[in-house]
Parts: C-alpha cells; sequence; structure tokens
C-alpha cells in the first residue's frame, strides 16, 4: 500500500512552496493562548496521532496511525489507555487507522485504511468493549481518512485522500456491512501527480460536508441538497499549504486547520483569508488534526515528516469564541 512514500511525496513538493503571508487583522478573530503538551508519544511504536474525538468530560480519543489502535488520553494528560487495536493486515506497515468520530451513545466510529479487500473501510468501536467491527466496506484502491457522522440522518461520510473523492454510507443497525456509495467527486477533490494526496479532513458544518484537500492546500465546502445529495463543490480558501485536518472554532465558519508539513495551525476567516496562531515553537510536530470543546483547543502531531528528533504529541491551549 502507500501511506508512507505519499506522505513523503508530500513532504517533498511542499519544501519548495512559498509560504503564504498572514491575511488581513479581523476585530472578530477568535484567540489562542497558553498553548501547551499535555502528552507525549513514542514514535517508534507507531504511536503516531492521525485524528480525535472529544468525549463529554474533555478526555480524547485518538487514533493511532501506525499502531492501529484507538486510545484514550485525559484532558490533564494520562494514558494513553488502550481502547481498541485493529486485526492484523498482509503489509501492516501500509496500513493506517485514520479518521474518527464519536456518537452520543460513546459508539465510536473509524476508518482503517489497509489496501485489502477484508478489512478497508469503516469500523464501529462500540461502549461495551467489544472488538472493533468493519461495517463500510470501502474499495481497495481508496483510502478512508477524515470521517464524519451525521446523526440526524444515521449517515457517515469519510474522505477518500488517493481517489480525491467523498463516500457515505448508512449506519447500519446491526452487524452486517455495508458497501460505500459514492457521494460527491470533481476536480477539486483529486490529488495531484505532484503530490498523491487529495481529500484529506472532513466535517459536516453549515449544512454541508466540509473537506481540505492537501495537494491544492484548499479548504471546500459541499452543500446538502434537501434529497441529500451533493451540491456544487465550493473553494473557501486556498494557499494552505500541507493542509491535513480542520475543526470549526464555533457556530460559524471561522476554522483552525492543521498545517502538516508547515508545523502550523492556521486561523482561516470565513472571507478565506487566514494568519498562523501556532507554530513549531509552541510544541506542533507535524499537526494532523484539530478539536475544539467550549474554550480549550486540543491539536494533535504525528511527527511524520520529523527525520531527528520526533515529538509526536498533544497539545492544549484556550480559545476564545467569535460569533461568526
Amino acid at each position: 500500500m502507500r501511506r508512507i512514500p505519499r506522505l513523503a511525496a508530500v513532504a517533498a513538493a511542499t519544501a519548495a512552496l512559498t509560504v503564504l503571508a498572514a491575511g488581513p487583522a479581523s476585530a472578530v478573530d477568535p484567540t489562542v493562548t497558553d498553548p501547551h503538551i499535555v502528552a507525549h508519544f513514542d514514535f517508534a511504536a507507531g504511536e503516531t496521532p492521525e485524528n480525535i474525538a472529544l468525549a463529554p468530560d474533555g478526555s480524547a480519543y485518538l487514533t493511532f496511525a501506525y499502531a492501529h489502535k484507538v486510545v484514550r488520553v485525559g484532558r490533564d494528560g494520562s494514558g494513553p489507555t488502550d481502547v481498541a487495536t485493529f486485526p492484523t493486515v498482509v503489509d501492516p506497515t501500509a496500513a493506517a487507522v485514520t479518521g474518527i468520530v464519536r456518537a452520543h451513545d460513546g459508539t465510536l466510529y473509524v476508518n482503517y485504511a489497509t489496501g485489502t479487500a477484508d478489512e478497508n473501510g469503516i469500523w464501529r468501536i462500540r461502549p461495551d468493549g467489544s472488538a472493533p467491527q468493519r461495517i463500510v466496506k470501502v474499495p481497495m484502491s481508496g483510502f478512508p481518512n477524515g470521517l464524519a457522522l451525521d446523526e440526524k440522518c444515521d449517515t457517515l461520510y469519510a474522505a477518500d485522500s488517493s481517489r480525491g473523492r467523498v463516500w457515505s454510507a448508512p449506519v447500519p443497525a446491526g452487524d452486517e456491512e455495508v458497501e460505500a456509495t459514492l457521494w460527491a467527486t470533481g476536480s477539486a477533490l483529486l490529488p495531484t501527480q505532484e503530490l498523491p494526496f487529495g481529500a484529506n479532513g472532513l466535517k459536516i458544518h453549515d449544512g454541508a460536508v466540509w473537506v481540505s484537500n492537501t495537494a491544492h492546500g484548499t479548504l471546500l465546502r459541499i452543500p446538502i441538497e434537501k434529497d441529500r445529495t451533493a451540491g456544487p463543490i465550493e473553494t473557501r480558501a486556498t494557499g494552505l499549504d500541507g493542509i491535513d485536518d480542520f475543526a470549526f472554532t464555533g457556530h460559524g465558519n471561522t476554522a483552525l486547520a492543521a498545517l502538516n508539513t508547515q508545523n502550523k495551525l492556521e486561523l482561516v476567516r470565513p472571507d478565506g483569508t487566514h494568519k498562523t496562531v501556532l507554530t513549531r515553537a509552541d510544541g506542533l510536530d507535524g499537526p494532523t488534526s484539530v478539536a475544539v470543546r467550549a474554550k480549550t483547543l486540543y491539536v494533535n502531531s504525528a511527527a511524520f515528516f520529523n527525520t531527528v528528533d520526533p515529538d509526536p504529541n498533544l497539545l492544549l491551549a484556550r480559545i476564545s469564541r467569535n460569533k461568526l
């Protein structure tokens, strides 16, 4: 499979790109203060946090991409405590546990990208502690990455980084598996020859599915039509080199985007302008994902591109809220 070569290609290509200058200041920008690392992880053991979902008590469920597991880390940094480990595949070095979401009843849904027929897709981890089970099949050639759950209609959406598309699937009530359905396609979602990692992070927000595209450095909005089909793809921000996952700061369309290869957290305004709010000096080391709960900001770093002294970690900070 392809995870490591693709990430290396992203790093090599984006290193040559110039960094976009910060956009104009805004009186309503949220502020990010008091960044501090609460937990460090073991890079050699595959403890590379790829994605994050928050529990009601403020603890975080993290996917460890190369350890092929989900862990729980307390808001104070306690842990990590193992939640579930995924089955071993033919080539475990090429598999990755990626996106994660938590339903209100405590059920976790997780993407496992393996390139194999029996494992590639979306998995469910029930709160009772039973073993993870695949519930949505994604084609072997697909790389399910960002993941979101629309609980109003029990629908899962997954970004496919290798094929540049968005899949959807109903949440099965029982233990049966369902096939992923192609929900959105278009050139805006595709990877490029230079950067073979397209659609990446994914969130449901403001009546739409929002997707980041690593290859193009863009943040996209895809309206959800009344019949639940995908509307025209809108480009909402550009110049986000190395963008991975992202999160919204509140009810409006201001977002915080992890620029993996740039070691930056970027604040993206509703008009598409953006500025850097955290850097490597604050503790970022290849940031992969972002979450916001009340006045607390969570940022994972996986240190994928640090060949000298990798420091995968979980960073917390304080964030003000705006109303846009």
